[in-house]
């Protein structure tokens, strides 16, 4: 069944990148030698919005088998509802196969962004959070990771490189099963890239801070208060040291972040909503 869905990615991918064209003249290995100063040449380009959807959809499917969802639909309609307005407000409103956000069973306090648009955030966390604007606060740094493309830099260059060079060179189209295999194992590389940097390693420093810079201005333009990243950020700081799983064992310390935020970013102090008070607590508070 994974193999099958491998298949199926590539597939697509293979569709999007025109590589269905005819053969004519050919190298010594029977590959036509245009199609691979193409393949050369296309090697140097960022994925595209579609693969990384494809991308990001089997990243999720793997977080998805590590952990089981959490079966409440107001729960879930709830942090679509505050994921995609602080979406909407940011610098990429919209991705190719849209923004979709799913809460995680899991008592780990941990959120993880797939490339392309799909969110995940832990029972555990969403626990933690005492305000809307705190959730949103979250949501919107899992966005900025998506909008800085984090995800897919997460994949080896290298592996990238293999992966466009096999589709540019057509070796799929001449030899079948054989250039389709090395796709699969090329692609499921890379998707093992971003899932190992998700659960296991993280991001690092600068990308983190990056994160945080975007959350900020996400949060501004939706209207909430952007000192809830702080507050959040401190809720994690409290328990470092005393708990090395999910967000702890995955990011770096959290007093950096929180300085880095009070010394370079504006704090605009927004005015607590009660339509948003009454929401949050008639949604997070009875769970």
């Amino acid at each position: 069944m994974k193999k099958l869905t491998f298949l199926s990615i590539i597939c697509s991918v293979v569709f999007i990148s025109g590589c269905l064209g005819a053969l004519k003249a050919t190298t010594e290995f029977g590959v036509p030698a245009i199609k691979v100063a193409e393949g050369a040449a296309k090697a140097a380009r960022p994925i595209s919005d579609s693969e990384e959807y494809y991308l990001g959809r089997s990243v999720a499917a793997n977080i998805m088998g590590l952990y089981k969802s959490y079966d409440d639909q107001n729960l879930l309609k709830y942090v679509n509802l505050v994921g995609k307005t602080a979406a909407l407000n940011s610098k990429k409103p919209e991705t190719f196969g849209g923004y979709h956000f799913a809460v995680l069973d899991s008592k780990e306090i941990n959120a993880m962004a797939c490339p392309g648009g799909i969110i995940f955030v832990t029972k555990g966390l969403v626990d933690l959070m005492t305000s809307e604007d705190e959730l949103a606060a979250v949501l919107a740094h899992e966005i900025g990771h998506i909008i800085n493309k984090d995800g897919v830099n997460a994949v080896k260059s290298s592996r990238w490189t293999q992966a466009l060079a096999v589709l540019g060179s057509a070796a799929v189209q001449q030899y079948g099963s054989e250039g389709f295999g090395q796709l699969v194992g090329l692609f499921e590389g890379s998707v093992e890239d971003v899932v190992k940097t998700l659960v296991v390693n993280g991001y690092g420093r600068t990308q983190e801070l990056e994160a945080d810079k975007s959350a900020t201005e996400i949060l501004i333009a939706s209207g909430y208060d952007p000192g809830a990243l702080s507050r959040v950020l401190d809720y994690y700081r409290q328990r470092e040291g005393s708990d090395n799983t999910g967000f702890f064992k995955t990011h770096p310390g959290s007093s950096e972040r929180i300085s880095n935020l009070e010394k370079n970013q504006a704090r605009d102090i927004v005015l607590p909503n009660d339509a948003r008070t009454l929401r949050f607590n008639r949604i997070i508070l009875k769970h």
